[in-house]
């Protein structure tokens, strides 16, 4: 990606040495004319006349010094290195080119090899290719530039800035953490997915099979599957129609807590980042929203992983108080990551989706170090969320969203997971 910004002047004109050059030489050409030295006006004028050369030969650098930038990979997840290039391109310098690159504190310039650069000439071609490392700490739309160019004569007598290329797009995407499993009942029903059932064609059996599990009744075991897999295999004579998972992530800005990378909002982030990637992976449909419904899923021509990552990355927190969440639908299964959860807030969720789902509660005080331990509430939302036909894991500050998975998939106790637990 490479940008051109505006070609306006920022600063130009001579430096301090050249004004005090011009100052002496004009005083020195004034006071030959009191005396009568026509070799000091001859100093003189010199003298004056060197700052002005001076401001033309900065003024053509300026003029002439062209700069594109390239980063590479322009779409990277978060801790992952990007390289800048900065392509110049232009005549022959008179005099140094100083380059400084605007770079957020997120998008991570080292400060080994910070983004300012010295050029005092270009290639026999013409041209000169600078680079420097980034490695993103946060996710997020960040912007490199614009890149500032300074421009000076060989005496440093003058002066011209500029910018010489607008600023280009880093998009940043959250950690992405694999995951083994699955929850109980999720994605493993006796349904089928409504991607699945489409690409089933005309004329295809009615009768489906599926590995016996403990507690199936033997009446529903069909033996012609079971001689020809060598396991039971049970009948699926009724395929109610599932419509896949929908992730729902809670961004109210209210309901967590932290700053930077080190927040609640940046682990719920990356926990669902990572639960959309593993559900993709497995061939579910998977749909993405937030804590009031609204889809984050991108364009539907777009399918697949990518623009869920997308969306995250991009994700800002809501203002929003009540947490709601969408319409779904009994045959659709749901996986909620959930900030903190006040009282009457509980029920507007649990209105509208009556058949339970799964749920990670995130306890935000672990997140605060002000808040001193864990907070009181976590346990009775988690209880009640439990009591609607729920399954609910609660996570703290010091786990990994793996961990996280892994007591959900186990169907661990709401205590399961707080903050230290490694």
């Amino acid at each position: 990606m490479s940008g051109h910004g505006p070609r306006t002047v920022r600063t130009s004109g001579l430096t301090t040495r050249g004004r005090c050059l011009l100052a002496g030489g004009l005083a020195t050409a004034a006071c030959s004319v009191v005396l009568n030295e026509r070799d000091l006006l001859r100093v003189g004028a010199f003298v004056a006349l060197l700052p002005l050369l001076a401001l033309l030969l900065a003024a053509r650098t300026r003029r002439t010094v062209r700069v594109t930038r390239e980063l590479t990979p322009a779409r990277v997840p978060v801790g992952s290195e990007v390289t800048v290039e900065l392509h110049l391109r232009g005549a022959a310098l008179l005099g140094a080119v100083r380059l400084a690159d605007t770079v957020p504190d997120a998008a991570g310039p080292q400060p080994a090899a910070p983004p300012r650069f010295t050029v005092h000439r270009l290639s026999g071609r013409g041209s000169a290719i600078l680079t420097y490392p980034l490695r993103p700490s946060l996710r997020g739309l960040h912007a490199v530039g614009p890149l500032a160019a300074n421009a000076t004569d060989p005496l440093g007598l003058a002066e011209f800035q500029r910018d010489v290329a607008g600023p280009d797009r880093l998009l940043v995407l959250p950690r992405v953490v694999g995951l083994r499993g699955l929850p109980p009942a999720l994605g493993v029903g006796d349904g089928t997915p409504g991607a699945a059932r489409a690409h089933q064609g005309q004329g295809a059996s009615d009768v489906l099979t599926r590995p016996y599990h403990q507690g199936d009744e033997l009446r529903r075991v069909h033996w012609r599957s079971t001689a020809r897999y060598d396991e039971l295999m049970v009948r699926l004579e009724e395929r109610p129609w599932r419509g896949g998972i929908t992730v729902m992530l809670d961004r109210r800005d209210a309901a967590h807590r932290g700053r930077g990378a080190d927040s609640s909002l940046e682990f719920a982030v990356s926990l669902t980042a990572s639960i959309c990637a593993h559900l993709v992976g497995r061939g579910e449909p998977v749909a993405l929203v937030t804590e009031e419904g609204a889809a984050l899923t991108g364009p539907a021509s777009v399918p697949g992983l990518d623009p869920l990552l997308d969306a995250l990355a991009a994700l800002r927190p809501s203002a929003r108080a009540d947490l709601s969440g969408p319409e779904i639908s009994g045959g659709t299964d749901v996986v909620a990551v959930l900030g903190a959860v006040g009282p009457g807030q509980l029920e507007g969720l649990l209105a509208r989706r009556s058949a339970g789902g799964h749920a990670v509660l995130l306890d935000i005080a672990t997140w605060d170090p002000a808040a001193g331990g864990p907070d009181r509430n976590v346990a009775g939302t988690a209880a009640a969320l439990r009591r609607a036909g729920w399954q609910v894991t609660v996570a703290g500050a010091g786990t990994a969203p793996d961990q996280v998975w892994d007591a959900l998939t186990a169907g661990a106790s709401p205590d399961g997971l707080r903050a230290g637990t490694r």
